[in-house]
């Protein structure tokens, strides 16, 4: 595990930890010089079940284009529809589609693959799986395909704000 804690950030992943600090996180950003891009990389330089990788996927709501993040264990895969119905339970009543680099660039002010479930460019609407609550502690990126920061379940939902929900 070549991991280098705290020092030495990139930027953006530097921007993570920060945020981290000012919500009274106590966890360090950790970067790697392998990349953590995938949720099986992440589980590999990390050392941990790939379930209890945190990965951020971003969708873009139809019509709105508003961004919508589902943080779901990495084991899983989100059920679009099942996250569209809840948007719409929420009085949203939207569809949702896949977003492209640009599109996730542009409202997360993230790269692919290092999309952190904080600090995002343009306040996104959260859905957290139910399935990430049945660990001690979950892995999420922390800004680049490199960085990965770790915290509880319950630290993720006070982070964020996102709703717990069967998304796969």
């Amino acid at each position: 595990m070549a991991e280098q804690p705290g020092a030495g950030l990139r930027p953006s992943a530097q921007r993570v930890q920060a945020l981290l600090r000012a919500a009274g996180h106590s966890g360090e950003v950790v970067e790697f010089a392998e990349t953590t891009r995938s949720s099986a990389e992440a589980a590999a330089a990390i050392g941990c079940d790939v379930a209890q990788i945190a990965k951020s996927v971003i969708f873009r709501a139809k019509p709105s284009d508003r961004a919508v993040l589902v943080i779901v264990s990495g084991r899983n895969r989100v059920n679009e529809k099942k996250v569209a119905e809840r948007l719409a339970a929420r009085g949203l009543g939207e569809g949702i589609g896949r977003a492209d680099a640009d599109f996730v660039r542009e409202k997360t002010g993230f790269a692919i693959g290092g999309v952190a479930p904080i600090g995002h460019a343009t306040p996104p609407v959260i859905f957290i799986d139910q399935d990430l609550m049945g660990f001690a502690e979950i892995w999420a990126a922390a800004g680049t395909p490199f960085a990965v920061f770790k915290l509880t379940p319950g630290e993720l939902v006070r982070l964020t704000g996102g709703e717990v929900m069967a998304v796969s």
